[in-house]
């Protein structure tokens, strides 16, 4: 684990002599190189190679400089791990074929050994850590459980949201159980992606925003708080 980089300074809080720099989305269409390997892989084969997510990582480190790398992956491999079938449509974006709508449905899941099944993560950050070599850190992210639910909920990405929404208000009690698990998962992932080598770590929350302030509270920042009191970070960063 890298103990010091102008980047982890910044997350530290102390003084740094310019701000860091590193895109969300680094390893991206910007990149002719990117392109390049896209043109023959589809995207969740590039997520589960760990050559291939390595060396797209590493891309903009050594193109554009940028002070951090963070690692090629998405954030719903968990529930696929889980037993959903995640397809990537290249016009539509991220599809489960059968969304959870029913606390029958969320108890289906196969909440065991998620970590283990995700093991090609593991593995890429090790591929990217001696890619790397020392030269930057690496940050390792996971999706927030309630981002992570409206997409197992709705079944794809949502202007509205209102399935998620209502399935809140009508099945609180289902919600709450689906949040827990996830959460629970998240712990494990985000423990396993420090322990492989990454030097901090990401909750991305994206679709927190769709909440009022109440409902930010109890269906989303608990379930972050409850996270971010049981990872082992042993000194890496944790970034909301």
């Amino acid at each position: 684990m890298i103990k010091d980089s102008i980047f982890l300074r910044a997350c530290k809080g102390l003084e740094t002599e310019r701000t860091p720099v590193w895109i969300m989305r680094q390893a991206g269409r910007y990149l002719p190189e990117y392109r390049a390997i896209r043109e023959k892989t589809d995207f969740l084969t590039l997520c589960k190679t760990p050559e291939l997510a390595s060396e797209v990582t590493v891309q903009p480190i050594d193109i554009v400089g940028v002070d951090a790398a963070i690692l090629f992956s998405d954030i719903l491999v968990i529930p696929e791990a889980m037993g959903m079938k995640l397809e990537v449509l290249e016009s539509k974006g991220p599809v489960f074929d059968s969304p959870l709508r029913s606390l029958e449905a969320i108890r289906s899941l196969n909440i065991e050994g998620v970590t283990e099944r995700l093991g090609y993560v593991m593995k890429a950050i090790e591929a990217t850590k001696q890619k790397l070599d020392g030269r930057v850190p690496l940050i390792g992210f996971s999706g927030a459980p309630w981002t992570l639910a409206t997409y197992m909920v709705e079944g794809k990405g949502s202007k509205s949201h209102d399935i998620i929404k209502s399935f809140i208000y009508t099945e609180p009690a289902a919600a709450h159980e689906l949040l827990q698990l996830l959460a629970d998962s998240v712990v494990d992932y985000l423990n396993a992606k420090i322990k492989a080598g990454c030097d901090a770590v990401q909750i991305f929350d994206t679709w927190a925003g769709i909440l009022s302030p109440w409902d930010l509270e109890e269906f989303a920042l608990k379930y972050i708080r409850y996270i971010c009191d049981r990872l082992e970070t042993n000194g890496a960063p944790v970034i909301v």
